[in-house]
């Protein structure tokens, strides 16, 4: 008997650290020594922000998210961003006047700049009553800052915040007006039904005790590479299980390893396949559905990739499903200007993914009215499927549609201003 055991004891003993990381629904495929590894978009930090000693909170999180970045890089991974999330900023704005609050995040800017982070300062109308004019202020954070990033929260417990969807509206508009090339509302979401802890900008924010942080992929490519030789739908969806299972516990390993040295709390991981200038997600949509994107097949490809993305047992943090941002993804931006894809298509698509509408280049002479019509309908979609959606819409101001945008971010691609639905 004692003999049995001792043969049987490597096996239990690996059985008892491999189980727990097991999905429900996915079995655990053999790993590639050689499986390429995606980028990590973003490591992003939560703190609760205290006004009487904020500099040193800043120098203390960008010292651990730069320790957090040597360990991924240490390891192969390519670590595009490093962010800093607050508490929703009405909560550390209390008391200040408006040119008080605007020196006080003028000189957060230049701690951003300072040590190459990006930093989401949590939204307004989160909760409370002031939050039309809290979404003033944040237009104005948003105007005189260049690495602030901020939202208004459109969705509550009772459904849409229809007051949150006009000053979300408000915000979008100053800001296509009062910032370069209007480029302002790259910065700025409205949210509906976003979770907190999310890696990804600009609708992350978190109500918890801070010290905590997230990981978010850049991984579009992974897919395409996934499904590349798949004979069929079903093959594709299995081939992404297998190779997300891979890298997404090889991220979280290393995310738990960093978690266990610093004492910073690994809220998870956003396993949205966020899109690069070199991966595109609509190439691995095309790849799936063998048309090109915005073709009759492209529901059912976007929506295999969300479902498989799903069956990945991770510790799993904010949208963790499908991106389609028009001005992030250069593929896209060429379906969008060639006319095969639209704006309420896009909308459609969210149904079944993530995000909503995502860097949509619109006329200048877009109104509030307009663009308050659109959110509503990202919100109204958000509240019948409950699921995590944000609009992120970019009016250029002085432009009209058949003019090209011309955006400076490196994060940006240049696409076409397309004339809203019904005002073709």
């Amino acid at each position: 008997m004692k003999n049995r055991l001792r043969l049987f004891a490597p096996l239990l003993v690996a059985l008892f650290f491999v189980a727990p990381r097991l999905s429900a629904q996915t079995a655990a495929p053999a790993k590639s020594a050689s499986a390429a590894k995606p980028h990590v978009r973003a490591i992003t930090a939560f703190i609760n922000l205290d006004r009487s000693q904020y500099q040193l909170q800043i120098a203390e999180t960008a010292k651990f998210l730069g320790y957090a970045q040597t360990v991924f890089e240490s390891r192969g991974y390519t670590v595009e961003t490093l962010r800093i999330v607050t508490q929703p900023f009405p909560e550390y704005t209390k008391g200040l006047s408006t040119d008080d609050a605007l020196r006080f995040f003028k000189d957060l800017d230049g701690l951003a700049e300072q040590y190459k982070v990006r930093l989401a300062i949590g939204p307004a109308y989160l909760a409370g009553d002031d939050g039309d004019a809290q979404a003033k202020l944040l237009a104005a954070i948003l105007q005189y800052t260049r690495h602030i990033f901020g939202s208004v929260v459109v969705t509550n417990e009772s459904g849409i915040n229809w007051p949150a969807v006009r000053a979300a509206a408000g915000v979008m508009k100053k800001l296509s007006e009062a910032t370069e090339h209007s480029e302002g509302n790259f910065r700025f979401a409205a949210n509906a039904n976003v979770p907190p802890y999310a890696a990804f900008f600009p609708g992350a924010y978190h109500t918890g005790s801070g010290h905590q942080f997230s990981i978010g992929l850049a991984s579009a490519g992974l897919i395409t590479a996934a499904a590349g030789d798949a004979p069929d739908l079903a093959a594709a969806r299995r081939q992404i299980v297998n190779t997300f299972f891979n890298a997404a516990f090889d991220v979280e390993d290393l995310a738990q390893r960093v978690d266990r040295e610093q004492g910073w709390t690994y809220m998870g991981l956003d396993l949205s396949p966020a899109p690069s200038a070199d991966a595109s997600i609509a190439a691995a949509v095309e790849t799936i559905s063998k048309q090109p994107f915005g073709s009759s097949g492209t529901m059912t490809a976007v929506g295999a990739i969300t479902s498989a993305l799903k069956d990945i047992g991770a510790r799993r943090t904010g949208y963790s499903g499908l991106m389609l941002p028009v001005l992030e993804d250069p593929l896209l931006a060429e379906r969008w200007n060639q006319g095969r894809v639209s704006l309420d298509a896009l909308l459609s698509y969210s149904s079944v993914c993530a995000t909503g509408l995502d860097t949509i280049p619109l006329p200048g002479d877009t109104t509030v009215d307009d663009l308050a019509r659109i959110i509503g309908d990202v919100a109204t979609l958000s509240v019948k499927w409950s699921k995590p959606l944000s609009a992120r819409l970019l009016p250029v101001a002085g432009k009209h549609a058949g003019d090209m945008t011309e955006f400076t971010d490196p994060y940006l691609v240049n696409a076409m201003i397309r004339p809203l639905p019904g005002k073709e």
